[in-house]
């Protein structure tokens, strides 16, 4: 990338229960080895599972309540609130359910109206909030960020004849006034966003949760089949481990080393 197409950070987000809604961020701290902070702390496991909080070892997404398998999640906005670790969960505006997940009793409340939204047939047992410190639920084993291109998006809309949520991707980081596709060739290099340096190691294949409509819940696309059509692939953003921390806003510059 020559530094004359100042490409900057569009848009922050985290996602602080695996699978259930984002919230933007207009400025983050980003730690060496570590996630976006706050980034999907809490997982809703499928019925009881083989996580143990005092022994954290990552598991495949299918363990968890995930739009993969459970698109109606995305009908629910969340809110999460960091220092008393309270979730309250909305639907079409109206708050149906808020419990301290610290909290068994908080716990148990939100895994109850979970058991009664999420489809039955799709449920393995009781829903159930887990959670250990410094434990990320990152499709990925790796403590890092996902990073996504608008400009890749913008052809996937040029060839799909429609216009897509950049959420679908749920990306930490959507990055603008790139070449399409130019991320892919940051792959084992580093690059500079505002304060911090990041190592990019990995091409992210997409799943089915890409067809999920963010904002209804219905599976309206097939996202990995068109980028396998069209690319010969299924790969759409990058990952990206935090190697120098410190600031990052939106708007900030992005740049190669």
């Amino acid at each position: 990338m020559i530094e004359r197409e100042k490409a900057t950070v569009s848009s922050i987000y985290r996602y602080p229960v695996k699978g259930l809604s984002p919230e933007p961020l207009d400025e983050v701290v980003l730690t060496p080895d570590e996630t976006l902070p706050g980034d999907r702390i809490y997982a809703v496991e499928n019925g009881l599972g083989r996580f143990k909080a005092d022994d954290p070892k990552h598991l495949p997404k299918l363990n968890f309540l995930m739009l993969m398998r459970n698109e109606r999640l995305a009908m629910l906005d969340t809110k999460f609130d960091p220092d008393s670790n309270q979730l309250t969960v909305f639907r079409s505006g109206k708050q149906v359910v808020s419990g301290d997940l610290s909290t068994k009793l908080g716990r148990t409340m939100v895994e109850q109206f979970l058991a009664g939204f999420v489809r039955k047939e799709k449920l393995r047992g009781a829903p159930h909030i887990v959670h250990a410190p410094g434990h990320s639920f990152s499709d990925v084993s790796a403590k890092c960020l996902h990073l996504v291109n608008l400009a890749s998006l913008r052809e996937v809309e040029r060839v799909s004849d429609r216009a897509i949520d950049p959420l679908r991707f749920r990306a930490n980081i959507y990055m603008d006034d790139l070449s399409a596709w130019q991320e892919f060739d940051w792959l084992d290099g580093e690059i500079l966003i505002g304060e911090c340096r990041l190592k990019v190691f990995k091409r992210t294949v997409r799943c089915a949760a890409t067809d999920v409509d963010p904002k209804t819940g219905e599976r309206d696309m097939a996202l990995p089949a068109l980028l396998e059509r069209h690319w010969g692939h299924r790969d759409f953003g990058v990952y990206a481990r935090v190697v120098e921390g410190g600031s990052v806003a939106r708007g900030a510059d992005i740049k190669t080393l």
